[in-house]
């Protein structure tokens, strides 16, 4: 029955937090969190399989998921016009999907994968990474720069950061002495956060300099593990949620008194440097909110919706917490809503197209039972479809490729460009996905669209 409901298997807000995509045992569902804080309003849903990944490309037609009966093949689809618009299969499971503007990146427990996001091309292979069982990683999502987070290390909270435009390493953070727990950068892609898996204390760095500003101290009665952090769209304020019923929301009394034109972390860590040489230390929440039904597995955001700030906390129990946050003297965050992440139950026959089945193209991937052992060549295969009238603002990528054997490099990581036989055959794209097009690809919240 509905009043059991599908299971939801994953849940990820897009880029600038105007969206929410919910993969279930069922299918998955699209909702808009632009207008109202006390519903969900459904964009699409798609009935069909087990959706264990999926992420939506801003407020675009573009998603992209994996299944639980595919888990190791990446599925990018046109939701609005029902069609898939290529594959990429990999030698193992994908743990996680992060996109922006111009990159699509896929994680592996040992590798990551670079896409360019208009053709689908692998642009380069980071590989032999630390054992990565969570899908760690940070993709930024600021216009200027394109930038990945990932651990650098199974034993240290060390955070590797790469540059996806120029392919390059471009810094390490030393960020904790234990492994860690969670990741992420802010709308401008020039701070980030990080916890560790003790969960005591959250920090965050400059970027690219890779300088401590500020840490939030949670205390030590007890250590917890901490899921999701993310920053307000100012970068004034950072939430985190853990396997507590406590959302925590860090920032400072003295918000109201920093310049208008620097966010108050700049202008906190500006104020403490002549007596605080480190880092800016805070042991106060700013704000905090508490779950109803305790912690578990949750994914956070902090999004004003129509002008008010919101605390939103999505979680295993299905359903998507909203809470009031008080932007100038924090406190109890009041509840706003509770809503139903499976929407309304489906109506017979109502059921949205599934995306078209693709041609393969190239050679077919081995099954897991007869794939080599690492570290061995990766075979990528990319299907393609053919509809009657391709949509000019998305045409579709044409293009096979395969990987070869890397060279190592950066300490023990190897890194791979395309041009160094990382794509062994590729050929041209017939068309590229129109990124400009304003209809399909709107531009980011709160840009310019002159």
């Amino acid at each position: 029955s509905f009043q059991e409901g599908p299971r939801v298997l994953s849940v990820s807000f897009n880029q600038d937090f105007t969206s929410l995509a919910v993969g279930l045992s069922c299918g998955y569902r699209l909702y808009s969190l632009s207008q109202n804080a006390d519903r969900l309003e459904e964009v699409f849903r798609h009935d069909g399989d087990e959706v264990c990944i999926i992420e939506r490309h801003y407020s675009s037609s573009l998603v992209a998921m994996v299944t639980q009966a595919a888990p190791r093949k990446l599925r990018v689809c046109h939701f609005k016009k029902g069609t898939e618009i290529c594959s990429c299969s990999y030698s193992n499971s994908i743990l996680a999907v992060r996109l922006n503007r111009q990159r699509l990146v896929v994680c592996l427990e040992d590798s990551l994968y670079i896409h360019n996001l208009q053709d689908m091309k692998v642009l380069h292979t980071i590989r032999e990474t630390p054992p990565n069982r969570l899908g760690l990683c940070a993709l930024g999502s600021a216009n200027d720069s394109s930038l990945l987070a990932y651990p650098g290390s199974a034993q240290l909270g060390e955070v590797h950061i790469f540059d996806t435009v120029a392919l390059k390493p471009l810094c390490v953070v030393a960020a904790h002495d234990s492994p860690l727990a969670a990741i992420s950068f802010n709308a401008q892609a020039n701070k980030l956060a990080t916890a560790s898996e003790k969960g005591t204390v959250i920090r965050i760095f400059s970027v690219p300099e890779g300088q401590r500003l500020l840490e939030f101290r949670r205390g030590v009665k007890r250590c917890v593990t901490v899921y999701s952090l993310a920053f307000s769209r100012d970068s004034r304020l950072l939430a985190c949620s853990s396997n507590t019923e406590t959302l925590h929301v860090s920032g400072s009394a003295a918000v109201a008194a920093a310049p208008a034109e620097d966010s108050w972390m700049d202008w906190a860590y500006k104020a403490s440097a002549s007596y605080l040489p480190a880092a800016l230390s805070q042991d106060r929440d700013f704000a905090t909110a508490r779950l109803p039904d305790g912690g578990g597995r949750t994914l956070c955001c902090l999004v004003t919706i129509g002008k008010h700030l919101r605390l939103l906390c999505a979680g295993p129990d299905a359903h998507l917490s909203v809470f009031n946050v008080n932007e100038h003297v924090g406190g109890d965050c009041g509840p706003v809503a509770r809503l139903d992440l499976r929407g309304e139950p489906p109506i017979p026959g109502s059921a949205a197209p599934a995306p078209a089945a693709a041609a393969v193209s190239g050679a077919a991937v081995p099954s897991p039972a007869t794939l080599p052992s690492a570290p061995s060549p990766v075979q990528q295969q990319q299907q393609l479809t053919s509809p009657p009238t391709p949509p000019p603002s998305l045409p579709l990528p044409q293009s096979s490729a395969s990987a070869s054997s890397p060279t190592p490099s950066n300490g023990g990581r190897q890194h791979r460009r395309s041009n160094e036989a990382a794509v062994a055959e590729t050929t041209a794209a017939a068309g590229r996905l129109n990124l400009q097009d304003s209809q399909e690809f709107p531009p980011p919240c709160g840009a310019s669209t002159n």
